[in-house]
C-alpha cells in the first residue's frame, strides 16, 4: 500500500528492503482491524502501571542512567526518551518539557502501551516485532495522529536473547537527525551490557574485538564462560561479530570456538597488565580477546583445580568458588556437568562417577580415597557443582597444611581476644563461610585426635561455637572428607576416632592411582591443550612410551608439573620430546624404570624425484645389567639426531622434519655436544 511522508526530510526516497518492511507493519496493522483514524487512547489504570513497572524493576534501573545520558545528547531538540518493557508498555520517559506535553496528547506516556496491536505501525511496537531496531518517520506511522512524529527505536535484549523492551527517541518529524538511531542503538547495548555484567558478575567475561583498540568500547563483543568451559551468554556486539544467534552460541564450547580453555585464560592474564590473547574462530578470522573474572581459585586443568594450600595459604580465608549458573533446576544432561568433566575414558574413574550420581543430594555424606595427587578435591568440586547446594559457597580446607596450633579457630572461628593474635573484631571460621553449601575437608586424617571429637560434635548439633564464645551458631553444610591415609588402621592405632569416621564414611569412594588408569594419553592431551591452545603439541612416541611406564609416584598433579614445563620448552614445535622434560625428572624415570626406554625408527624420507627411501634406524637402546654401560636419554637423543642427519645427507631441514624438532634444536644438541665443546 502506498506510504504517506516515505522519507525523512531532506532524505532520498525509501529503499526497496526498507519500505517492504514498513509496508509489512501496515499489512499487520489492518488485519488486526486499526483504522488509521483511530487515536489508540487505552492507557492503563495507575495500578497496572505500578504493577509493570515492579516486574520490570531491574530494567528501570539499568536504562535511567543511561537514559539520562541519552538526554544530554539530545536536550532542547524537541525530543524524548521512551524506555518500554517487553510488552510495549512505557514504563518510564523523560525529554523536554514542551514536547512531552505535545506527545501526551497522543498518548505517548507512562502508563500507554504502544504494541502494534494497540497503535499499529510504529518504532516501538514494529521493533518488539522484529526485534530489530526501527526508525518510524512522519506518515509511516500507521495511525495519522502520530505523522508528526519520528521515532527511532532499538530493543533491549538479555545475555541468553531474551527481549527485556525498547529504548526509543521520539522527536518532531521536522527535526529528524540521522545519527539519532546510531545513539539509541548504542545507548542499548549499553543497557545490555550492564544487564550481562550483573548476571555475570563472578563468571569468567571474555571481551573481544578483531581490532585491540576496540576492547572497552560499546562495539566490544562479550561472551560469558562457566568453569567448565560452556559458553553461558554473549552481548549483541559479540552475536554480530561471531555471525551467529544466541541459541547458535549457548550450544558451543570455548575450545571449539576459540580453540582454547578457561585455564588457559586465567593463566594468561592472572598477572596485572597483561596484554590481550589473539585467538583464532574455526573461521580463520582472528580475534583479540581480554578478559575480567572474580575466580578466588585456579580453574580446572586436566584432572587439577588448583594446587594444594601451603601453610602461609592456609591462613588466609577460605578458598570459596561461585556456583554455577545452571546448578539448580538443570535438566539432567546440564545437571552433571562438573561430573561430566571427569570423564576421559577410564573405567574405575566412570564406576566412581556413577556412585556419585545414585547418592547425589541424599543427605549421605561422601568419603573420597586415594594418593596424594589423584584429584581428590576436584572430584569434591564436581559433586558440589552437580548438588542443589551449587548455588552456595564451595569451602576447602586442606587439615594437614594448617598448623595444629591454629586448625581449631580456623575450622570453628573465634570471638575478639580469644587468643594471642587473633584478629580484632574475630573470624569466622570455615564451617560457618560454608554454611548453605559444601565444606571439603582434605586430608582428615592428619586432623588432631582432640579436634576430632569436636568436629564430630559440630557435625551432629549442625550448630559452631567460635572460640571465646558461649554462642552456637547454626550451619547447614554438605560435608565431603578426602585422605589418601589408611583410617581403618589408625582407628586401630587410636589415632582417629571410629565414630567420626562412621559420621563422614556415609559412601566411600577410591580414586584410582594414574598409573592404573587406562587414560593417560586423555588426561595428558587435556593438559598440553589448557597450556598451549592455539598450537597445542603432542608427545613424541618415546615421550609417550617412557610416561606409560613410569609409575608416577605424585600421579596428575606430578604430570601437569611435567608437561607444563614440557609446553613452555617445547614452544614452537609440534612435538615434545626428552630435550623438553626436566633433568630431574629424567633422572627419575632412568632409577625408576632401570634404564632407557627404546628410540623409535625415523619416519621414511620421500624425496621429490625419486621412489620413497625408509631410514635406517638406530638400534634400540635398553638398559644393561651394568649401570655404567647404560647410554643415558640425552646421548641417545643425539644419536638419533646425528643418524637421520647422515640418512639425509646432512641436510638440517629435511632431518628437522623427520625429527619433529627445530633447526635450532638440533644446533643447539649438536654444538652442545661435539668433542670440541667438551
Amino acid at each position: 500500500m502506498p506510504i504517506e511522508n516515505p522519507a525523512p526530510a531532506g532524505s532520498a526516497p525509501l529503499a526497496p528492503p526498507r519500505q517492504a518492511f514498513i509496508e509489512r507493519s501496515h499489512q499487520r496493522s489492518e488485519a488486526l482491524g486499526l483504522k488509521r483514524s483511530d487515536c489508540g487512547l487505552a492507557p492503563l489504570i495507575r495500578s497496572d502501571l505500578n504493577v509493570a513497572r515492579e516486574r520490570n524493576q531491574r530494567l528501570y534501573t539499568h536504562a535511567a542512567p543511561v537514559m539520562q545520558l541519552l538526554y544530554e545528547q539530545i536536550v532542547n531538540t524537541e525530543s524524548m526518551i521512551v524506555l518500554t518493557d517487553a510488552q510495549g508498555t512505557i514504563l518510564h520517559a523523560v525529554g523536554d518539557d514542551g514536547f512531552l506535553a505535545r506527545a501526551h496528547r497522543v498518548a505517548l506516556a507512562p502508563g500507554e502501551n504502544w504494541a502494534e496491536h494497540s497503535k499499529g505501525t510504529n518504532a516501538i511496537g514494529t521493533a518488539l516485532f522484529e526485534e530489530t531496531a526501527t526508525l518510524v518517520h512522519g506518515g509511516e506511522h500507521f495511525m495519522h495522529a502520530n505523522n508528526f512524529l519520528t521515532c527511532s527505536a532499538s530493543p533491549i535484549f538479555d545475555p541468553r536473547g531474551n527481549m527485556l523492551g525498547v529504548l526509543d527517541v521520539t522527536g518532531d518529524h521536522r527535526g529528524y537527525h540521522q545519527h539519532t538511531m546510531g545513539l539509541v542503538r548504542m545507548s542499548a547495548r549499553m543497557i545490555e551490557n550492564h544487564w550481562l555484567s550483573d548476571d555475570y558478575n563472578s563468571r569468567l567475561r571474555l571481551h573481544f574485538h578483531s581490532r585491540p583498540e576496540f576492547i572497552g568500547t560499546l562495539l566490544e563483543g562479550i561472551l560469558v564462560v562457566s568453569p567448565e568451559g560452556r559458553l553461558l551468554g554473549a552481548n549483541r556486539a559479540a552475536l554480530d561479530q561471531l555471525g551467529m544467534s544466541g541459541a547458535e552460541l549457548r550450544s558451543r564450547s570455548l575450545s571449539s570456538l576459540l580453540g582454547t580453555t578457561p585455564a588457559a585464560i586465567y593463566d594468561h592474564f592472572r598477572m596485572p597488565l597483561s596484554p590481550p590473547m589473539q585467538l583464532s574462530l574455526p573461521t580463520g578470522q582472528s580475534l583479540f580477546v581480554s578478559a575480567r573474572f572474580d575466580w578466588p581459585s585456579r580453574p580446572v586443568v586436566a584432572g587439577l583445580h588448583r594446587a594444594d594450600v601451603d601453610v602461609a595459604q592456609a591462613r588466609e580465608p577460605a578458598t570459596v568458588i561461585e556456583p554455577p549458573a545452571s546448578a539448580v533446576g538443570a535438566d539432567a544432561s546440564q545437571r552433571f556437568s562438573g561430573l561430566q568433566y571427569l570423564r576421559t575414558g577410564d573405567a574405575q574413574l566412570e564406576t566412581v562417577i556413577q556412585k556419585v550420581r545414585r547418592v547425589l543430594d541424599r543427605g549421605i555424606p561422601l568419603l573420597i580415597l586415594g594418593e596424594t595427587g589423584t584429584g581428590k578435591e576436584l572430584l569434591a568440586r564436581a559433586v558440589h557443582h552437580d548438588s542443589s547446594r551449587a548455588r552456595q559457597p564451595f569451602v576447602a580446607v586442606n587439615c594437614a597444611s594448617i598448623p595444629e596450633s591454629l586448625i581449631e579457630a580456623e575450622l570453628f572461628g573465634y570471638e575478639e581476644g580469644a587468643f594471642t593474635g587473633a584478629r580484632r573484631k574475630g573470624a569466622p571460621g570455615r564451617l560457618v563461610q560454608a554454611n548453605g553449601g559444601t565444606l571439603f575437608l582434605d586430608e582428615i586424617g592428619d586432623m588432631p585426635l582432640a579436634l576430632q571429637a569436636r568436629l564430630l560434635r559440630a557435625l551432629q548439633e549442625r550448630s559452631v561455637t567460635p572460640l571465646g564464645s558461649t554462642k552456637s551458631i547454626a550451619v547447614d553444610i554438605a560435608v565431603i572428607g578426602a585422605t589418601h591415609r589408611n583410617l581403618r588402621e589408625m582407628i586401630a592405632a587410636q589415632t582417629f576416632r571410629e565414630d567420626l569416621y562412621y559420621r563422614l564414611n556415609g559412601l566411600a569412594l577410591r580414586l584410582p592411582a594414574l598409573r592404573e588408569r587406562s587414560d593417560l594419553e586423555a588426561i595428558v592431551r587435556r593438559i598440553l591443550q589448557a597450556e598451549r591452545p592455539q598450537d597445542t603439541p603432542e608427545l613424541s612416541p618415546q615421550v609417550l612410551a617412557m610416561f606409560s611406564r613410569y609409575q608416577w609416584p605424585g600421579n596428575i598433579r606430578q604430570l601437569a608439573n611435567v608437561l607444563r614445563t614440557a609446553a613452555v620448552m617445547s614452544a614452537g614445535e609440534r612435538l615434545v620430546t626428552t630435550a623438553h622434560l626436566s633433568d630431574d625428572f629424567l633422572d627419575d624415570i632412568q632409577r625408576a624404570v632401570g634404564g632407557v626406554m627404546p628410540l623409535p625408527a625415523p619416519a621414511p624420507v620421500w624425496s621429490a624425484c625419486e621412489a620413497p627411501t625408509v631410514l635406517p634406524a638406530p638400534q634400540p637402546v635398553f638398559a644393561t645389567a651394568e649401570p655404567a654401560m647404560a647410554r643415558t636419554l640425552e646421548q641417545a637423543e643425539i644419536d638419533m639426531i646425528r643418524a637421520t642427519l647422515d640418512a639425509v645427507g646432512g641436510n638440517i631441514s629435511l632431518a628437522s622434519k623427520q625429527l619433529g624438532i627445530s633447526r635450532n634444536t638440533i644446533y643447539r644438541k649438536l654444538r652442545w655436544n661435539s668433542p670440541a665443546a667438551e
